[in-house]
């Protein structure tokens, strides 16, 4: 065998290798990015987890091929859920949502074992190299909201169904109340709690409960359509959450407040395409259209409807906020005496504001 034949097959050879790898290369450039999403609540018709898969489908419909997606529905927080994210990961999936404050550790200890993925976890306040954070600043519509419910009340009882008494769920229940009192004063709000995310049969109990104590606007902040539903039954007014629920309260919703997660999903899994993401918290409201008030009420006169937007243009425009001073719980303590409740003090929000009635309870 000549020297020149040898050289001219091992040259053959290493080019059909380098053409080998650099189409193996394209193959894998060409792949789609696999994204997962853990769900707290059956997606159902309205709701937390369905405005979830709203911005899933958002992201599927703008971003193509170039993602594939799957969901787990119903995963309760706790072992479950780290067992689901864990599942996710090892199924190839590379970027992950998960979608409950309850996730947030799992989130984390899952994160730790497979660093080459990038989870995304909703409503916490840690994170990790691989992990960031995102949250609506829901608050902020929720204010405007309760300028509607105090206009609209007559018996200056409004009632309210929360899940879990942790800062998330109290932003939401103080914001609310303190746009009810800058417009009516003598209205208050009484509480109860569902103990969970999603429970119907607890939160309909829950609402006829507080209807029961003469509350004649109901709003919660739990998953299911159950409190506007039973507002519905007896004829009485309801702030919707998480989704426009108009279809299952046609007469009793006057407004509702609503998350959008479509644009930050989008977003986020084009940053891990291009290897561009990094961790960070990004917290949107209205000025983002991660919060928005939407779904008027035909009850709801068109004066109260032209405050509402002057107050929510003022927030966009960052004069007014739903926590500026002076602040004080609802004994009468001084919380603020100056300036805004930062993001720090909104997270570690304990107690409730003038306005509502009762004593929070601890978990």
């Amino acid at each position: 065998m000549s020297g020149n034949f040898v050289r001219n097959a091992l040259g053959a050879a290493a080019l059909a290798l380098t053409l080998g790898a650099g189409t193996h290369a394209v193959a894998q450039a060409q792949e789609p990015l696999k994204v997962g999403f853990v769900y707290v609540s059956p997606i159902g018709e309205a709701g937390w987890s369905w405005q979830q898969e709203v911005g899933r489908r958002q992201m599927m419909e703008a971003l193509g091929d170039k993602v594939v997606s799957q969901y787990v529905e119903d995963v309760p927080e706790g072992a479950d859920a780290e067992r689901v994210i864990r599942d996710l990961a090892q199924q190839g999936n590379k970027l992950i949502f998960t979608t409950s404050f309850g996730y947030m550790n799992p989130t984390l200890k899952v994160a730790k074992q497979f660093p080459d993925v990038t989870f995304i976890h909703s409503t916490g306040y840690k994170t990790a190299e691989n992990v960031g954070v995102t949250n609506s600043r829901f608050y902020e519509a929720r204010y405007l909201a309760g300028i509607v419910a105090g206009k609209m009340t007559q018996s200056n009882i409004i009632g309210y169904v929360g899940a879990f008494p942790i800062p998330e769920v109290l932003q939401g229940i103080n914001a609310f109340t303190r746009g009810i009192r800058s417009v009516n004063p003598k209205a208050e709000v009484r509480v109860i709690w569902a103990n969970s995310w999603y429970d119907p049969g607890k939160e309909r109990d829950a609402a006829l409960a507080l209807l029961g104590q003469g509350a004649d606007i109901l709003t919660h902040h739990t998953d299911s359509t159950a409190t506007v539903q039973a507002a519905e039954e007896r004829g009485k007014y309801a702030v919707a959450y998480h989704s426009d629920m108009s279809r299952f309260a046609p007469k009793a919703q006057l407004v509702a407040v609503t998350h959008h997660w479509g644009d930050y999903f989008t977003e986020t899994a084009r940053q891990v395409m291009a290897g561009t993401w990094k961790p960070t918290m990004t917290w949107g409201g209205l000025k983002e259209g991660m919060a928005r008030v939407e779904g008027f009420g035909p009850a709801v006169p068109e004066d109260v409807r032209a405050l509402v937007e002057e107050k929510k243009q003022q927030i966009i425009a960052g004069t007014l906020t739903p926590f500026d001073a002076p602040v004080k719980d609802n004994t009468g303590k001084v919380i603020l005496e100056s300036g805004s409740l930062d993001d720090d003090a909104l997270n570690r929000m304990n107690y409730y504001v003038e306005g509502v009635a009762g004593k929070l309870p601890t978990r």
